[in-house]
């Protein structure tokens, strides 16, 4: 794989979320992404971002999404420009669309993570160059495929196994996870309260997938439904933008922390829990369950890098 011989189909094209990836798309991809894991635990260097560089918008604070992004570009050789909302015009005294032909002229490609969907798509649509989402409200799907990865890096294979995401239905990592899951065949459920339970429109798009894929979606607010459950995924209860929730959020989802009664409910000794971080130990997660044996998140968060570098080597 080295930066002469890589050719990749899918350059030039951008990541606002999965929608439009197909499963064998998305898992090519993957496949880089172990590849260059193993070039990187192994100590090899290469310079396929020589020469190229990459604008990284974050209007949400960051450490996995940045710290990946960075250091995978980096050492390969490209430059990339970190820019805050403190540094940049976006969307204030200059439209999102006249910054991104801006960024287009200059970078090889961009980065964004904010609160708009609209902002990635309208940097995607006039930038003229690969633009990848590093987080929305709506989807964060960097996030996911490092999921996948450290699902299949434990079982081996994705398809037939159940994720069951507890807390927040309606946050970005349970519609991209249930996005992602419908298109590798993961079996995929939501324990949430009623009130959080996820939008008929992400239900909708992700049905489809789900029906090719043989995956089966559940949505529910009884606690049996972790039952089967390969792997039991949580995230904070109040998203970045919402902390003013904290105190309601708290009392809605407390029945929903995941903790060792929930994990041996699974009924599955193998099952194992993962966290797209950061976490509030004592809330969303006990801490034994956190810091114990079926805990993933460690391998998770360095997936975040291997992930990124290798989408960045599809589309740049």
């Amino acid at each position: 794989m080295k930066a002469e011989k890589f050719k990749s189909p899918f350059k030039g094209r951008s990541l606002l979320n999965w929608i439009d990836w197909s499963k064998e798309e998305i898992r090519q991809i993957l496949d880089w992404a172990l590849l260059v894991k193993k070039q990187a635990h192994r100590g090899e260097v290469h310079s396929r971002f020589l020469g190229k560089t990459i604008a990284l918008i974050f209007e949400k604070r960051s450490t996995r999404t940045r710290s990946s992004f960075e250091t995978a570009f980096g050492e390969e050789g490209g430059h990339p420009v970190f820019m805050s909302t403190d540094d940049i015009q976006l969307g204030e005294k200059e439209s999102v669309e006249d910054t991104a032909r801006v960024l287009g002229r200059m970078f090889s490609a961009i980065e964004f993570r904010g609160f708009k969907q609209e902002h990635v798509e309208l940097l995607a649509k006039y930038s003229g160059v690969p633009v990848i989402n590093g987080l929305t409200d709506d989807f964060h799907p960097t996030q996911v495929l490092a999921d996948i990865m450290t699902l299949y890096e434990v079982f081996g294979h994705l398809e037939g196994l159940t994720l069951c995401f507890c807390g927040d239905g309606r946050n970005n990592m349970a519609r991209s996870l249930m996005l992602i899951c419908s298109k590798f065949g993961i079996n995929f459920s939501i324990f949430a309260p009623k009130e959080l339970s996820p939008d008929e429109q992400i239900i909708k798009i992700c049905e489809p997938f789900a029906k090719a894929s043989g995956a089966k979606i559940t949505i529910s607010d009884k606690i049996d439904i972790v039952k089967g459950a390969d792997c039991l995924y949580t995230d904070v209860w109040a998203s970045m933008g919402e902390e003013a929730l904290k105190e309601e959020r708290t009392k809605l989802l407390t029945p929903f922390q995941v903790n060792k009664s929930l994990m041996e409910l699974t009924g599955k000794k193998d099952a194992v829990f993962l966290h797209c971080l950061p976490a509030i130990k004592g809330q969303e997660v006990t801490a034994d369950v956190f810091e114990g044996p079926q805990s993933k998140v460690w391998d998770q968060a360095e997936n975040r890098k291997h992930t990124i570098k290798a989408i960045m080597l599809a589309l740049i």
